[in-house]
């Protein structure tokens, strides 16, 4: 399923919603663990878990550069908020009827030539998320990134 995107006040909203069949815990557990980042989103590392804390942003280059992240809003099993560039990423977890639901937001300062790419690298790191919280394995072909890129074009311009 696609982002919504919609304006807000004077920035733009980026909303994913994923629903669960597994309980909030098991959802919150999955997102926080450092062990299962390697499998969705391989470049961060919470360092420290609370409202200004950090997490590191490894360039995985081979240069050992990273960027410390802040931690700009957090409450335990529910809402996880961070800095991403001049923009923040919230993700928020509820019980849901059946299980859980993980709303994710990108809140964009401003709208550019490389949203589609940040918003595609997102929906492809919420599928492999999902397979962490679910127990699947679905390969994703390396140009599975692409195909989403062609998606997110195509809404930003008609923004």
């Amino acid at each position: 399923m696609l982002a919504k995107i919609y304006k807000s006040g004077t920035s733009y909203t980026a909303e994913y919603e994923r629903v669960y069949d597994e309980p909030s815990e098991k959802v919150w557990t999955s997102l926080i663990s450092n062990e299962k980042f390697k499998f969705w989103m391989e470049h961060l590392e919470i360092t420290d878990l609370r409202k200004g804390g950090n997490i590191n942003f490894h360039y995985n280059d081979g240069s050992g550069n990273l960027e410390k992240i802040m931690i700009t809003d957090y409450v335990e099993g529910k809402v996880l908020q961070f800095e991403w560039g001049e923009d923040t990423v919230r993700f928020e977890i509820t019980p849901a009827d059946t299980g859980s639901q993980l709303i994710m937001k990108q809140i964009l300062t401003t709208i550019t030539d490389h949203t589609p790419k940040d918003l595609a690298g997102w929906h492809v790191c919420l599928l492999g998320f999902s397979d962490i919280v679910t127990g699947e394995t679905n390969l994703l072909p390396n140009d599975e990134w692409e195909k989403w890129y062609v998606e997110y074009k195509l809404l930003v311009e008609h923004l």
